[in-house]
């Protein structure tokens, strides 16, 4: 990621969550309403264009031609995580951290979570763009969110949490969505091991991760080639996948035990019913949940 600006990723995930929030009420997989607040002129234009009658549905299908699979799958995810989340705090959870944050903003969109704190962590460079955003989209950031900024290449995750006020104790949600995949192995290993010792019994760990032969080329996916000249244009290459038959044994090496692992097709096929069997693309971009186990290997 280029540090003198804000992550270009993290705005395409904003258009699609504004493009998805200005769907029905009835259809739509959430809501987002501050999302379109974090798009430069020409991507609020983008949004602005699918709202005329006539016009709309040409939007997300450009979209979905040019880069296939990324819009549905990334609302999908969003939903995905937005429903662990929710489960993970009718069974007590009391705390949320999001790794990563990005431009999400679970922290203000999401009823559930106007009492609970949130500690949002990230590059400082990201952070300083979605906190002026935020500031003048709602006015003064809450105290019940916690801005941790750090690098996760060189920076360790379990001190910046605790010099933000973090302590161990209350239920903790992790959310770790989008970000792995722009790291180095290192980086990875090292922000796992610190969650796992900033973590208690029965905390959980949202991921997302990309199935490394994507990034290796031994394996075929749909607009494989495009999507990743279009990240080193952007100056935000992958760099970090997982065999998803190596999860379950990467998790346990690092303390946490794999409940679930999600690919793209799964979770559209969960939330956007029969439809979903017509998409294609983003078929190596995954979702897992882990909760904590035993002790790092």
């Amino acid at each position: 990621m280029d540090a003198t600006r804000a992550s270009r990723t993290a705005e395409f995930m904003a258009l699609f969550r504004a493009l998805e929030t200005d769907r029905p009420a009835g259809v739509r997989l959430f809501a987002d309403p501050l999302a379109i607040g974090f798009l430069r002129p020409p991507l609020r234009w983008v949004v602005r264009c699918a709202r005329i009658p006539g016009l709309g549905a040409a939007v997300p299908w450009v979209i979905d031609r040019r880069w296939p699979g990324a819009r549905t799958s990334g609302v999908a995810r969003t939903r995905l995580i937005d429903d662990m989340l929710d489960d993970a705090l009718t069974a007590g959870a009391r705390r949320v951290v999001l790794l990563g944050a990005g431009f999400d903003c679970r922290a203000y969109r999401l009823p559930r979570l106007r009492d609970v704190d949130v500690f949002e962590v990230d590059h400082p460079t990201t952070q300083a763009a979605k906190r002026d955003r935020v500031r003048r989209l709602v006015g003064a950031i809450p105290g019940r969110v916690h801005l941790v900024a750090l690098d996760f290449d060189h920076d360790d995750v379990a001190h910046a949490l605790g010099a933000a006020g973090y302590e161990r104790g209350p239920r903790t949600f992790f959310v770790w969505e989008g970000v792995t995949n722009y790291l180095t192995p290192h980086a990875v290993d090292t922000t796992l091991r610190a969650v796992r010792s900033a973590a208690g019994p029965g905390d959980r760990l949202a991921f997302t991760y990309v199935h490394r032969g994507f990034l290796e080329g031994s394996l075929s996916f749909p607009g494989a080639v495009h999507l990743l000249a279009t990240l080193r244009r952007v100056g935000e290459p992958w760099t970090f996948g997982l065999d998803p038959i190596e999860v379950a044994d990467f998790l346990a090496e690092r303390g946490f035990d794999l409940i679930e692992d999600w690919g793209a097709a799964d979770y559209r096929a969960r939330y956007m019913g029969p439809e979903a069997g017509t998409m294609r693309g983003y078929e190596f971009y995954r979702a897992a949940l882990a909760e904590v186990g035993a002790s790092p290997r």
